[in-house]
């Protein structure tokens, strides 16, 4: 897993298209505009993108309903509106400390948050077979703080299982993350100071405390 050079890997599968004179559909599951922000530049002329938003670790209510809603002026505002179609999926928080029970203890990066990268992954896979798309992936790749290795670990089971292609990603090679900050100043993008849940609020209040 850890020699695979994801990026490399999602350049051939787009010049195999190119190739191919094909545009394949993609379920692009979102956490954020600034994460979206690169995401969607760099993919928007080789898929049909679906973006959806999933995230149901997101705490409060209220930062929930802002993240989606910059991901949602974004998508306009990149002048994607006609190309890019925008789905949210349901807001389950209840759904996401009953699969954190236990666990609220552990560090951020650690067992925890690869089960919440399942919990969205897994809906985004059965929401792609429900929709008969091509693909699905996550923006979730382009963070440095999250281990895109395991995402696409999870991404490649959870393809198996529900039959429809995972595409493997690592976005914050080639200066993605970079870009995504460039783009999230030019579109003036809300950033959060916390991954999602409540567990990287409270960490990211003692980081700055």
């Amino acid at each position: 897993m850890q020699n695979r050079n994801y990026q490399k890997e999602l350049e051939k599968q787009i010049e195999k298209q190119q190739r191919e004179g094909v545009m394949p559909s993609l379920l692009l599951h979102s956490c954020c505009a600034p994460c979206s922000s690169y995401v969607l530049e760099y993919l928007a002329p080789y898929f049909k993108i679906t973006d959806f938003y999933y995230n149901p670790n997101i705490s409060p209510k209220q930062e929930y309903e802002e993240r989606r809603e910059e991901l949602k002026r974004l998508i306009a505002e990149m002048g994607l509106s006609g190309q890019v179609e925008f789905l949210e999926g349901t807001y389950t928080p209840e759904e996401f400390f009953a699969m954190a029970k236990g666990m609220e203890q552990l560090p951020e990066g650690g067992e925890r948050c690869f089960r919440c990268y399942e919990m969205r992954l897994r809906e985004s896979a059965k929401l792609a077979k429900e929709l008969g798309l091509d693909f699905f992936a996550t923006t979730l790749t382009i963070s440095p703080l999250k281990n895109a290795g395991k995402l696409n670990e999870i991404g490649e089971k959870l393809a198996a299982e529900y039959g429809v292609k995972y595409l493997a990603s690592d976005f914050k090679k080639k200066n993605g993350y970079k870009r995504s900050v460039e783009l999230s100043a030019e579109y003036e993008l809300y950033r959060q100071n916390y991954c999602g849940c409540v567990f990287s609020k409270m960490e990211a209040e003692k980081r700055e405390g």
